[in-house]
């Protein structure tokens, strides 16, 4: 049956589990299928092109897993192929930038945005699109926080050095007076409570991952894919890199993440 096939979410590294953990939580009877190219992270700094290149190729493996949907759990992946991607695969095909675009609108009180995100990210002006096209009279102000992904990587999550760097990159967003901040990479949830304390619990902060998650449901939903079953569904997890590494970083984020399968290119990174 299609519907007991898996859906496919995938990025650069760890900080997909973000999405993987909401979407089981709304969606545990549904089995999933997770990769992280390990191999190549951080995409955030690369070239917007050869981040094109990579996430093609990712989905790619993904859609060959006999997937009944694929999750770009990466904004920068999202930015760079998402409206490509929904015509190249015969798949639902699920981005992280609009679904946390809805909710920034919908929990702004002063109409003041901000973003922070990798380079990549902010470099394509995608958040600043679909904010201005969402009807919302909103204004967007983006920050690139280049050093958060490392430490998120590394199981970071609470050093002084951390805070030094939450405070340099929010400080122009807080002197903007932004009431509402778009954690615009699906590492940054894993921040949040370095950035809650930064902003003194007075910004709203948005992650895409539980927005994801809903979006993911009412697509199953539309497209009559939804596993109905009270069977708790099946997960694997793949990197191209480290797999002890991911699992050990992975686990304090997803618990649960005990066997992680190294799945490495079988040519140089970028040449598949």
């Amino acid at each position: 049956m299609v519907t007991d096939r898996p859906i496919g979410i995938f990025d650069s590294g760890v900080g997909g589990l973000t999405v993987v953990r909401a979407v089981q939580e709304l969606l545990p009877q549904e089995h999933l299928i997770y990769f992280g190219d390990t191999a190549r992270a951080p995409y955030g700094p690369r070239p917007v092109e050869e981040i094109r290149r990579f996430s093609f190729e990712v989905m790619d493996l993904m859609a060959a897993q006999d997937t009944k949907m694929l999750v770009i759990a990466c904004n920068a992946m999202t930015s760079a192929v998402y409206e490509e991607a929904k015509t190249r695969y015969d798949l639902p095909i699920i981005g992280v930038i609009n679904p946390a675009v809805r909710a920034a609108v919908r929990a702004t009180h002063n109409g003041r945005i901000g973003v922070i995100a990798t380079k990549a990210t902010i470099s394509t002006g995608q958040y600043d699109r679909a904010l201005g096209a969402s009807g919302g009279d909103v204004e967007v102000f983006t920050q690139v926080c280049p050093a958060f992904v490392d430490h998120v990587e590394a199981g970071d999550t609470f050093s002084e050095e951390l805070f030094a760097l939450a405070e340099q990159y929010l400080e122009p967003l807080i002197e903007k007076n932004v009431d509402t901040l778009i954690l615009g990479c699906t590492h940054y949830p894993l921040l949040k409570g370095v950035l809650h304390s930064v902003t003194n619990g007075e910004v709203e902060l948005i992650s895409s991952a539980e927005e994801v998650a809903k979006d993911v449901y009412q697509a199953l939903v539309e497209t009559g894919l939804l596993l109905r079953t009270r069977a708790i569904g099946t997960r694997r997890f793949m990197v191209s890199g480290d797999a002890e590494g991911f699992r050990s970083v992975g686990s304090r984020f997803l618990p649960g993440l005990d066997l992680v399968e190294s799945r490495p290119w079988t040519t140089e990174p970028g040449v598949n």
